[in-house]
């Protein structure tokens, strides 16, 4: 009979030991992963970009980029009769936004902010791309307040959000 219950004593103390090393460490694998260190690649429409009181924020309507051959298969499953007309994407890129909802983001004072095509001049002939130019934020405000050359707030941008705030902009080229 004692080794009956050894027998089964044993292997119930070892699932025992297995079962709180497994709990523990499932538990600092969650604390890590709630840390503050998150970091969110978002594609976004910017609709207002304002500086007050040395604090910059940034309103943005989240969008959905697709390029290439996923940007073809995305346009054929919500516009087929037009992607059949045409063959795929137009320029080989494709824009989803089913959501008009708008959110707020605080911009880091030296977030890197990396431009494609802004007005240099004012002058519209003078208008032309210059790849992944780095630009200050405070020359991107002014820029974003000019339309009548170009209206940024109709290119999309790629941001990168870490800790809440927004540290990278990068302006994203559509022909």
């Amino acid at each position: 009979m004692v080794k009956k219950k050894s027998a089964i004593l044993l292997p119930l103390l070892v699932l025992l030991f297995l079962s709180l090393v497994t709990t523990a460490s499932t538990a600092g694998t969650r604390a890590e992963a709630q840390s503050g260190d998150k970091i969110q690649e978002l594609t976004v429409y910017i609709h207002a970009l304002e500086s007050k009181n040395g604090h910059t924020s940034m309103t943005a309507d989240q969008i959905e980029w697709y390029e290439g051959a996923e940007a073809d298969r995305i346009f054929a499953g919500r516009d087929p009769e037009a992607a059949a007309e045409l063959g795929g994407t137009p320029d080989g890129y494709y824009i989803v936004n089913d959501s008009d909802s708008l959110t707020s983001y605080p911009v880091a004072g030296n977030a890197a902010v990396t431009m494609q095509i802004f007005d240099h001049t004012g002058k519209l002939e003078d208008l032309d791309i210059s790849w992944n130019e780095s630009i200050t934020l405070q020359k991107l405000i002014t820029e974003f307040a000019k339309t009548d050359i170009i209206d940024l707030s109709q290119s999309p941008f790629h941001i990168t959000v870490q800790d809440g705030q927004v540290t990278s902009i990068v302006q994203q080229y559509t022909p």
